[in-house]
């Protein structure tokens, strides 16, 4: 009569199975950490589009509400920093908003596009006041400038063009050429809103809405009473 006896593992067989057991666990880890990369890359270039769409859209909204008031600009281009007079939700209340792009040799991006707000101003005094602080934090900007300070988007540098007596041409520009091609003088009023704004982003091509090519984005701004010219 033969006893039958059950046969167990060998030690062999036990570190072959350890091994593919490791294996399978490093192939499922590495499968796990690319998708989290993944996930990790698309949400932060959901995250700077939401962010460069918002900027965008508070672009186009104080451009709209810029008003023209007695005695004080509308607008000022300096070739560094953008200066406007808009009006708030307040019907008795102005605001200086200012725009600029400033270099930043340490971010891979370049610089940064930001916004500059004062508070809400009703007497001519405090406008010329906040008028000569937004064109202080366009230029050196310190502590007492920065509180009205907000980050829009990393990027490699911004145009602007305006769009005046029928053409497109740079806002520090003498002279504008006509649709038919000959120059005329430019002598618009100071601080006169012009009938267009042309924005030029030039994204970074490390930036991950660019998607590693870089180029610019152009957004155009047409006064809303802005009829074109007679036929």
């Amino acid at each position: 009569m033969q006893t039958s006896h059950n046969r167990g593992f060998t030690l062999i067989e036990v570190l072959v199975a350890i091994g593919v057991m490791a294996l399978m666990t490093l192939m499922a880890w590495r499968g796990i950490d690319g998708m989290l990369r993944t996930q990790s890359g698309l949400q932060q270039r959901s995250d700077q589009i939401r962010t460069l769409q918002a900027g965008l859209a508070q672009w186009q909204v104080d451009l709209d509400q810029m008003t023209e008031l007695t005695g004080t600009p509308a607008w000022d281009w300096d070739g560094q920093v953008l200066r406007l007079t808009r009006r708030t939700a307040t019907a008795n209340d102005v605001q200086v908003v200012a725009w600029t792009w400033r270099s930043n040799p340490t971010n891979g991006n370049g610089g940064q596009w930001q916004r500059w707000q004062s508070l809400p101003l009703q007497k001519v005094s405090d406008w010329q006041a906040a008028w000569r602080l937004a064109a202080q934090w366009g230029q050196t900007p310190d502590d007492s400038t920065q509180a009205g300070q907000t980050q829009i988007h990393p990027l490699q540098g911004w145009q602007i063009f305006v769009h005046r007596g029928g053409s497109w041409a740079n806002p520090l520009s003498s002279d504008i050429v006509t649709p038919n091609g000959a120059l005329k003088p430019s002598q618009p009023t100071l601080g006169a809103v012009p009938d267009g704004v042309r924005l030029v982003l030039n994204l970074s091509a490390s930036s991950p809405i660019a998607s590693g090519k870089g180029g610019p984005i152009t957004l155009d701004w047409i006064r809303p009473t802005f009829s074109g010219p007679k036929s």
